[in-house]
């Protein structure tokens, strides 16, 4: 390989270095001090040249320190130049240690030529006799950690323990790090165990390990016994919690951090934001954010993303919108987030629109954007529109639509009850559809009574995902709609025999920042003596209001929400309400989250009662946002 014209070539002789005085050494060092010194001032490539010339003029362009450092800034530096870095590397006859080192943790930041890999580094420096020293191999396990090569990290790990570094901190927590990223949480807990000294990294990156393995109450066990905590510690485990859906552990624990002073970061608030959409708790996730606010926390496109999310899923749209219109600026994510927010809360027209602008400000979209404004359009029922934008992504943007894509445009068409174009276009699909896209067409044939055509589809979802008990719930209503009920019965027994049981309805409702989780006919709450009451005074209130219970789902014992043994007037998001009759302010909102789809019956009883006690009721189900108001909902009953 070439080296740099800018050093002396290997049969030129290096300029003389006679010290024929005192002074003219002293001279000599000081000025070789001052280019060495000057290299770390160094911002761009054009700098580092000049000082490389300096350094040729000195004599010192095979120097192992003054190379040492042009390699460091070439390879490490975000102004660097790794290919002229291999030139360096190349062009020096006894490399030492650090430059080795140098290049093997270059390949973290710029994936190295194949030639250069870390491992061949390594064995390259073994074979001219170069010893490693303590920095050689944390950046070397650290390059087996990112690749996953268990192979190669337990080969590593054998150099460590016959070179004698097993008993150096920042390489035994190297292994256990490589070892969880092969997904080796044993072995990582093997070498965690044999470290004679464990700092805090060592704790929480075996938490980290457990954490992503599922092992969470492992992780916490671990958390527990930690002697020293810090910030990333306590994430660690709370995000564990959050990424798990065990919310309320998120929060206990969150509770605790606070309580025991430690100060509040941007992680471990975008962790806990996350939480608090996960349950539907506003108020909680909205003192979360004023504390980041008022803590001077750095809100970086990430937490701001994360804190419209949260308000989003919580069902504070118009907050949502305040946060992103007083952002200076805008990334992609920020504008996606916005966009699905709005989708899922019906506002199609406005997601649309919010796209148009996002596209004046020069941002281009992606397959998520694509995905949130079809979402927008399915959502409301915007046919026209969905078809427009399907195309229109394709053809000016070149994104091409995976299945989600599709699935929203079959969910579209079908709710629109255009069967057979939502037919068209499944038989159309470059893949296979998969069980989501079937079952979108599945209930709009149980909806538009194209029975034939769902019970063929049906079947299909069924095979592809035969622990899902919603397929099952699916195929059922088809064959109650025509009136089979020994069909209907021969798929209750598949599930029996197939071990698949019904998801339990659960509905939560945040008062006063504390949660409360209601299930179908539950009286363990509390209150519930009171629940009960308020909810039987407001179905007989609303009753005489207009509302007729939909009893069909209780007799055919076939909606997935609530089961038979639950009657009709005690589902989940009924009591919620009810609770939330109890204890909000008159003419206030009511914000609820349930685990699944709202049943039309419950649908019909919350405007109703959005009337009858002149407040708003927000509930946020599976699919998507509900808004009760006066008597109306914001989906338009297209749901």
């Amino acid at each position: 390989m070439a080296t740099s014209s800018a050093l002396l070539p290997p049969s030129s002789p290096a300029p003389p270095r006679v010290a024929v005085a005192h002074d003219h050494d002293d001279h000599f060092s000081h000025a070789r001090t001052t280019v060495l010194d000057g290299l770390r001032s160094c911002s761009t490539m054009a700098e580092l040249r000049q000082r490389q010339s300096q350094l040729v003029r000195l004599g010192l362009s095979r120097d192992n320190d003054a190379a040492g450092r042009l390699l460091c800034f070439c390879a490490l530096h975000p102004s660097g130049d790794v290919a002229y870095a291999l030139r360096l590397f190349e062009g020096l006859p006894s490399p030492d240690p650090f430059v080795y080192n140098t290049l093997i943790r270059a390949d973290h930041h710029h994936r190295l030529p194949p030639s250069y890999h870390p491992l061949l580094l390594y064995s390259r420096m073994l074979r001219r006799a170069v010893a490693p020293n303590r920095f050689t191999f944390p950046a070397l396990v650290k390059s087996v950690s990112a690749e996953g090569s268990l192979a190669h990290g337990q080969q590593v790990h054998a150099h460590v323990l016959k070179l004698g570094f097993h008993g150096h901190g920042f390489s035994q927590n190297g292994l256990v790090h490589m070892y969880v990223s092969c997904g080796r949480t044993d072995l990582a807990r093997q070498v965690f165990d044999e470290m004679s000294i464990r700092d805090v990294v060592s704790w929480t990156t075996m938490m980290h390990g457990y954490a992503g393995a599922g092992l969470i109450d492992d992780s916490r066990v671990l958390f527990e016994q930690m002697p020293e905590k810090n910030s990333v510690s306590w994430n660690t485990m709370i995000s564990a919690y959050v990424r798990s859906s065990r919310f309320k552990e998120a929060f206990e624990l969150f509770d605790r951090m606070m309580s025991e002073g430690m100060p509040l970061d941007k992680f471990v608030a975008a962790s806990m934001l996350s939480a608090c959409a996960g349950l539907g708790a506003a108020e909680r996730g909205q003192l979360i954010h004023e504390r980041v606010v008022n803590g001077g926390i750095d809100i970086d496109s990430k937490l701001a993303t994360t804190i419209i999310d949260m308000y989003c899923k919580c069902g504070s749209l118009e907050k949502a919108y305040e946060v992103f219109d007083r952002l200076a600026r805008r990334e992609l994510s920020s504008w996606n987030c916005m966009i699905g927010g709005l989708a899922v809360h019906g506002q199609g027209e406005s997601a649309i629109e919010l796209f148009g602008k996002m596209e004046m400000e020069g941002v281009e979209p992606d397959e998520i954007t694509l995905l949130n404004v079809l979402t927008g359009c399915a959502h409301a029922g915007l046919v026209d529109q969905g078809r427009h934008l399907f195309t229109y992504m394709v053809e000016t943007y070149g994104i091409e639509p995976k299945m989600e894509h599709f699935g929203c445009m079959v969910d579209l068409f079908g709710r629109s009850g255009l069967v057979s174009e939502a037919k068209k276009l499944l038989d159309a699909m470059p893949m296979e559809p998969d069980a989501s896209v079937l079952g979108a067409l599945v209930a709009a044939c149980k909806t538009h009574g194209e029975l034939e055509l769902g019970e063929h589809l049906g079947r299909r979802a069924i095979e592809l995902e035969p622990h899902n008990s919603g397929r099952y719930v699916l195929l059922a209503n088809i064959y109650a709609a025509a009136g089979r009920w020994e069909d209907v019965a021969r798929v209750r027994r598949l599930m029996t025999e197939m071990g698949v049981t019904k998801e339990a309805g659960c509905s939560m409702i945040e008062m006063d920042g504390m949660v409360s989780e209601f299930m179908a006919g539950d009286r363990s709450h509390p209150l519930s003596r009171e629940v009960y009451a308020k909810l039987d005074e407001m179905l007989k209130r609303i009753k005489l209001c207009g509302y007729a219970p939909d009893t069909d789902a209780v007799a055919h014992n076939i909606e997935e929400e609530e089961d038979k043994e639950n009657p009709l007037f005690y589902h989940s998001e009924k009591l919620a309400i009810a609770f939330g009759l109890l204890n909000a302010k008159p003419g206030g909102t009511i914000r609820i989250s349930k685990n699944l789809r709202v049943c039309k019956d419950c649908h019909e009883a919350s405007k109703h009662i959005s009337r009858a006690y002149r407040c708003r009721i927000v509930v946020r189900d599976r699919n998507r946002f509900h808004h009760f108001e006066d008597g109306v909902c914001s989906c338009r009953d297209f749901w």
